[in-house]
């Protein structure tokens, strides 16, 4: 069954639907050995013959999904041209085209899902889809109230950047931090 060419690159894990889409205009896209480089075009994935720089993709990869718990000091990001430290290595060995969805800072650890669904990844990500996402955070000190106000706000920098509006909640205080 013939569908947008977009969403079958992404249904094999090549890419997201937008990143999919960046291919095809790039013209680094061929069905049945025609370039396509518009949007627009349709495809059948049992029928057609698809290629990405001149790959055949598979569409019947099996989509994979993971869960990992990624340590501090890793770039969530499959390479780095500084040479630091990434998850890519962890990814080894678990299917061809797995990749994080979303990130998290080199600092910090936490869930990340693994996986080859460009669809879901975007689906996740994408403003769009208003997905909510829940940090738990262990801050030096006891914040105030004030400070606590203005993080939900969108009010407090962090480096010379404003903070994204969050919803805030004391969880836990210790002696010398606090978990929110």
């Amino acid at each position: 069954m013939e569908e947008r060419l977009q969403k079958v690159l992404a249904r094999a894990g090549l890419a997201s639907r937008r990143a999919a889409e960046k291919m095809i205009l790039a013209g680094r896209v061929r069905v049945n050995g025609e370039v396509i480089d518009q949007l627009g075009a349709k495809a059948d994935p049992e029928r057609d013959r698809i290629e990405v720089d001149g790959r055949p993709i598979r569409t019947g990869t099996p989509r994979l999904y993971f869960m990992f718990n990624k340590p501090a000091g890793f770039l969530t990001t499959m390479g780095d041209p500084k040479g630091r430290p990434t998850v890519a290595g962890f990814l080894a060995g678990l299917g061809p085209g797995i990749f994080p969805v979303g990130r998290l800072d080199m600092d910090t650890e936490g869930l990340l899902i693994l996986t080859n669904d460009g669809e879901l990844a975007a689906r996740l990500m994408h403003p769009r889809y208003h997905v909510p996402k829940t940090y738990r955070v262990k801050v030096e000190g006891h914040p105030s109230g004030r400070t606590l106000a203005s993080l939900a706000d969108g009010e407090l920098m962090i480096g010379d950047r404003p903070a994204a509006p969050a919803e805030v909640e004391v969880i836990k205080r210790g002696t010398d931090r606090t978990w929110l």
